[in-house]
């Protein structure tokens, strides 16, 4: 019994360092649910506070009616309300979304400001830089945004939805307003 666990234990660490990068890169893209931040022993307390409140379901339902008045309703300055209301604009997630529409809505000066929060909070966060590349295009920055492109690369590879859509967008005419 012993020389089996001497032979599972290294198989098992194994498995699990490996499988590490690929389950944080499937979650750095974003989504409806917003993700908790890194856990660390040299965080200050006001880190486990915004781990609380991303798990905490009011904030939860809150965050998926602002995600439901932007992709579904096409709401931003609503999206936009309800999304600084959490008062939970550290958490990239959340930033990216106010970021996403504020550039819908034209002020790019706003939308800036909010990529750059999110990707202060999560550099990792796939999602804040494709939607940051598009403002980029938008903008004429075709190197900027081939920067983007590249970082989504090395983050969630080039079969990505981030990747594809970014990389589509080149395509465009330089400044057009873009559909993602």
């Amino acid at each position: 019994m012993r020389k089996l666990s001497m032979l599972l234990v290294p198989g098992l660490v194994s498995m699990t360092l490996a499988a590490g990068p690929v389950l944080s890169s499937a979650y750095a893209a974003g989504s409806d649910s917003p993700s908790p931040p890194p856990k660390s022993d040299s965080a200050p307390k006001k880190s486990k506070k915004k781990s609380s409140s991303i798990s905490d379901p009011k904030f939860l339902a809150a965050y998926r009616t602002a995600y439901t008045a932007i992709y579904d309703n096409h709401d931003y300055t609503g999206a936009i309300g309800q999304l600084k209301s959490l008062k939970r604009d550290d958490v990239a997630d959340v930033a990216n979304l106010i970021g996403y529409s504020y550039r819908k809505l034209g002020d790019y000066q706003s939308s800036k400001a909010y990529y750059e929060l999110a990707l202060k909070d999560d550099p990792n966060h796939v999602r804040t830089w494709q939607y940051y590349g598009l403002w980029q295009l938008e903008q004429g920055n075709r190197e900027q945004a081939q920067y983007h492109l590249n970082k989504i690369a090395s983050l969630a590879g080039t079969d990505s939805s981030e990747y594809r859509s970014l990389a589509a967008a080149f395509d465009k005419p330089t400044g057009a307003t873009l559909v993602y």
